[in-house]
């Protein structure tokens, strides 16, 4: 994840979350046949703690080759596998990825799920510098409960396409459901587990990927049931997580975010519980913020003041600069105005982190401190994990974060040869219909308050939306931001709430 999620998600610049064709490389183009080696596998015995529960387990660390329509190898999918020993054919099985588009599993694997976590500063306030780093034993993994099979999709990871396949044949939805799902299959088929409870688990644009891939398993030719679906840092509809000019929903959607970052700095809501000013933010943006956004430059001097009385109030930003950005604050540029004063900027990511830029008259930020406080270690421990405690060798770069993938990623929705007019990414629709198709499953949604890419307020306009059967939907709250599990208390509660979720029991935590 990290740069690449930061970059391709189109969120923390001025480039909405759409993108056009990849016209590089004409559409009739041959690619020369390259030769395929035979796929390789490591496996390793290991044994662990999880949730109070000693086990024993063994990993399988390889790849997997997805055939084109000529039933040739053309992609080479490689994923990490837990398995529990002597299990039987009901053990549940979670397929995780992370997002970018263009991130390796990484992030999931060693920050929250995995039976090893990378060891990071718990309350963003310092920079994992150089190595050595720690990896620690992860007790709070829900190994116990189910197996893990973390996919690394093609481009990330060691995945990549063989024969005459092309990295950019899977850079799109289609290509990149196409060959999850079939290694799903591959996988169960594989392990005897078609008779399992089924789960996935994804985060940011793994949540768009985990939406569209559920359809294609329900609606495609292969008919996989699932039991549940695991959303970390939802972006189903990317309207209301792209802060752009003119995207008036964003500016409703990211206020409660906004809020909370100010609140956490000491900037606003000073004595006021979270939960009260969070949701006096939420009223607000709803009920009075967005209707006046609405009536443009109609808006009357008398209403104009009191909007910027008020988003002074729960943003901590001074009226004057408020009256100046016309009600309009986009996220890049309430990152670096909200701490101005100390010469720090806060993080997209993760809204609790402060980054000391050079430039402190810039409008918006240089880079992400959420992002290079972290990315450093978890890079190295990955590497050195995979080399010393799975014994994987290969002969190429693991890559965690793809840049090629990220921009290289085609969005287009349309058919091959229809015309295509582009718009925001939106796959709301597929989990509809993933949910009516399939009454017993059920959804978790997973958010951190200081997240400023995929804010909390959108999770709750997006589920409310679409006719997702809200009976099914339960969504929860952490004290951290994108990767809230990098917070020691919030990596916690959320896998208590997951093990609730995994025993049918979570329940939904939205205000009413």
């Amino acid at each position: 994840m990290m740069r690449a999620l930061f970059m391709a998600l189109m969120l923390a610049s001025a480039t909405p979350a759409f993108a056009a064709p990849d016209t590089t490389k004409p559409k009739d183009e041959k690619t020369e046949s390259r030769p395929v080696p035979d796929p390789v596998m490591f496996e390793s015995k290991h044994t662990g703690v999880f949730g109070n529960e000693k086990i024993a387990y063994r990993v399988e660390a390889g790849e997997t080759y997805i055939p084109n329509d000529a039933g040739d190898p053309a992609a080479s999918l490689f994923t990490i596998s837990y398995i529990r020993e002597n299990a039987g054919a009901d053990r549940p099985v979670t397929f995780v990825f992370n997002g970018g588009p263009g991130s390796a599993s990484v992030w999931l694997n060693l920050g929250l799920l995995g039976p090893k976590r990378v060891d990071v500063p718990s309350d963003a306030d310092a920079d994992d510098g150089a190595a050595p780093y720690k990896l620690v034993d992860n007790p709070q993994s829900i190994l116990n409960l189910t197996d893990l099979v973390f996919i690394d999709p093609v481009g990330t990871g060691y995945s990549r396409a063989v024969g005459e396949g092309e990295n950019t044949d899977y850079w799109n939805e289609n290509g990149d459901a196409g060959s999850i799902s079939e290694f799903i299959r591959i996988w169960i088929t594989k392990n005897k587990r078609w008779n399992a409870p089924k789960y996935l688990a994804g985060e940011s644009f793994g949540t768009t990927r985990a939406a569209y891939l559920a359809n294609e398993l329900t609606t495609g030719d292969v008919d996989i049931a699932l039991n549940g679906i695991v959303l970390i840092s939802q972006a189903l509809d990317y309207e209301g997580s792209t802060s752009v000019d003119d995207n008036v929903y964003s500016y409703i959607t990211y206020l409660p975010s906004m809020a909370a970052a100010a609140q956490y700095h000491g900037k606003a809501g000073t004595g006021i519980a979270q939960a009260d000013f969070l949701t006096e933010a939420r009223t607000f943006a709803r009920d009075v913020y967005g209707p006046a956004l609405l009536k443009g430059d109609q808006i009357s001097p008398e209403e104009r003041a009191r909007i910027r009385d008020k988003l002074a109030y729960f943003t901590g930003l001074a009226p004057a600069y408020i009256e100046k950005s016309n009600l309009r604050i986009l996220m890049p540029r309430f990152q670096k105005e909200l701490l101005r004063d100390q010469g720090l900027a806060i993080g997209r990511l993760d809204g609790r982190y402060k980054g000391d830029e050079a430039d402190d008259i810039a409008e918006t930020p240089e880079d992400d401190a959420a992002s290079y406080f972290v990315s450093s270690a978890y890079s190295a421990l990955m590497n050195q994990y995979l080399s010393t405690d799975l014994g994987v060798e290969m002969d190429r770069p693991y890559i965690v974060s793809s840049s090629d993938a990220s921009s290289q990623w085609d969005f287009t929705d349309a058919p091959e040869g229809e015309s295509w007019e582009p718009h925001y990414v939106n796959v709301g629709r597929k989990l509809t219909t993933v949910m009516r198709h399939n009454t017993a499953l059920k959804v978790m949604v997973a958010s951190g308050y200081y997240d400023m890419i995929t804010p909390f307020f959108d999770a709750e306009i997006t589920f409310a939306r679409y006719g997702i059967p809200q009976d099914r939907v339960a969504m929860t709250y952490y004290q951290g931001g994108h990767m809230m599990y990098l917070n020691d208390g919030a990596l916690e509660a959320l896998t208590t709430d997951l093990r609730s979720f995994y025993a049918g029991k979570l329940k939904d935590t939205r205000p009413q």
